[in-house]
């Protein structure tokens, strides 16, 4: 395994190499796609045939599917399980887990500021219904994802906080879901300081200055269909009858003073556009958030973190004199607060995308993903535009197995490199295709990471407003039609590859001197 670094500090881990065991399977490398397509299946029947929308019942899907790619692995068991291991640490794994985490954070205690009454007081004033929530929440998440670079974070956020400022104003929760996504989307394929960006123009040879520049045409075309088809979709579509005498009472409790939190969110932005890590990032807007919650009388200190003592501590005697502690009957001990209920959501999710990076590796190392791109390269790819229509079926394929986009990215990197030379496609065009796919299917296959993120954190909000039920939840497997920029993403490039637009070859342009470390 080896690490490269993009120039901004950013290291690109390598799936696998050339220090790796293989693992051989009885049938055949094919026989190496067994966990992966076993996983997908199970996420297929429970959550769309049984409409059973539980991340701990993923979690044993995919325990039970590596169990059964063990009987197929030839010779000693030892070489599988260490691959799981090996998967389970990646660092690519760990970047989303930790994007989750600090995210969940971050949301929930603006949550505890008022902040999604600030944000209901300000739709109503300016009059912004149910119809145009949507779109509106699509361009913010645009704007928010470009600006500190994490699809995943976006995604946290926005759920835990547009989203039920929207369903209380009246839009449809499924069309409100996919904007969310849709604008995770497309920050993650046009931030500069994006994972995907990154990983797609190193491993393609290409500058990100570059790429970006290239691939911002593609990005607004398929920016402005989707919000048209917000806008048209937003007036064809109801929202949910709730309770009109808590809707009324929440509107008119709300506040402006919660909006002060856009100064939290543009501090996450402002630092992660000077080149902070997302991590440094975050943790100065949680800062500010609870600065502000404290010095503006907000939330107090406790909604933040508070200990719920038990009576038969020995500190019992004194804990209840801290603000951040209260005594309690033993059977209520515990922890709680915005800081442990924003990062204690995702435990479940952290688990299945350990797992499922682990059963990508064993379909890597078992060699699955090298025959599925060498009989695309030897029988699909015989010209220049079934070339590129291959790259495009290629990470779309990909995507579908691999939970974390990075990580599909990464995956499939070597074979867009590989076929782009072959027909001298030009850096930047590879660049493009890749990043494109992968940003915008891993917001749309149901079992994705950005998709299965922004679900566990509508999970948690019943427990957060008395007014909203398990009901208004979405599944996942009724948001993806309407994560409407993927969707035209991914169409744009599919046409672009078919109809050869925008095909630069490699005496087109040339790529500035791509940094390594």
């Amino acid at each position: 395994m080896s690490d490269t670094d993009s120039g901004d500090g950013t290291e690109i881990e390598e799936i696998s190499g050339p220090d790796v065991e293989a693992i051989e399977f009885y049938g055949g490398r094919w026989m190496s796609v067994i966990p992966i397509g076993l996983f997908i299946l199970w996420a297929i029947v429970q959550s769309g045939l049984f409409g059973i929308g539980d991340t701990t019942g993923l979690v044993a899907g995919m325990l039970v599917a590596l169990i059964v790619g063990m009987f197929f692995a030839k010779g000693d068991w030892k070489n599988y399980a260490n691959t799981i291991f090996d998967g389970m640490t990646k660092r690519v794994a760990a970047t989303a887990v930790v994007a989750w985490l600090w995210a969940g954070m971050f949301s929930n205690t603006l949550q505890a500021g008022g902040f999604v009454g600030g944000l209901v007081w300000a739709a109503n004033a300016a009059d912004v219904g149910g119809a145009l929530f949507p779109a509106a929440t699509f361009i913010l998440a645009a704007l928010f994802t470009t600006g500190i670079g994490t699809g995943y974070g976006a995604a946290v956020a926005f759920s835990a906080l547009f989203f039920p400022a929207g369903i209380l104003l009246g839009a449809n929760p499924v069309l409100l879901f996919g904007a969310i996504l849709s604008g995770a989307v497309f920050g993650d394929n046009l931030a500069p300081v994006s994972d995907t960006t990154i990983v797609s123009a190193v491993t393609q040879d290409a500058d990100i200055g570059g790429v970006v520049a290239s691939r911002f045409k593609y990005a607004v075309v398929a920016a402005v269909l989707a919000l048209a088809a917000y806008v048209f979709a937003g007036n064809a579509m109801s929202g949910l009858n709730i309770s009109q005498q808590a809707q009324d009472l929440f509107v008119q409790n709300s506040e402006p003073a919660g909006l002060l939190h856009l100064i939290s969110m543009l501090v996450v932005i402002v630092t992660a556009v000077m080149g902070r890590h997302i991590v440094e990032a975050i943790s100065w807007g949680l800062i500010v958030a609870v600065v502000f919650n404290v010095v503006f009388g907000l939330a107090p200190l406790s909604d933040v973190l508070l200990f719920k003592v038990p009576e038969t501590s020995a500190a019992a005697s004194w804990a209840g004199g801290l603000p951040i502690a209260e005594v309690v009957a033993a059977e209520n001990a515990g922890v709680t607060g915005s800081i442990y209920n924003g990062a204690a959501g995702f435990f479940p999710l952290i688990v299945l995308v350990l797992l499922i990076v682990a059963g990508s590796e064993i379909m890597i190392r078992g060699g699955g993903f090298e025959a599925i791109q060498e009989w695309l390269l030897e029988n699909v790819a015989t010209g220049v535009r079934k070339a590129e229509t291959t790259m495009v079926v290629g990470t779309a394929l990909v995507n579908s197995m691999i939970t974390i986009n990075t990580a599909a990215e990464i995956a499939i990197a070597p074979y867009i490199a590989r076929i782009g030379q072959r027909y001298n496609i030009n850096s930047y065009r590879r660049a493009n295709i890749l990043d494109a796919n992968t940003s915008a299917l891993g917001y749309i296959f149901p079992w994705g990471g950005g998709v299965l993120i922004g679900f566990a954190t509508l999970q948690g909000l019943p427990g957060q407003y008395e007014w909203f039920t398990s009901a208004m939840i979405v599944n996942p497997v009724q948001v993806w039609p309407y994560v409407f920029h993927g969707w035209f993403l991914f169409g744009v490039f599919l046409v672009s590859a078919l109809t050869g637009f925008g095909l630069e070859y490699t005496t087109d342009r040339k790529s500035k001197d791509v940094t390594r470390l």
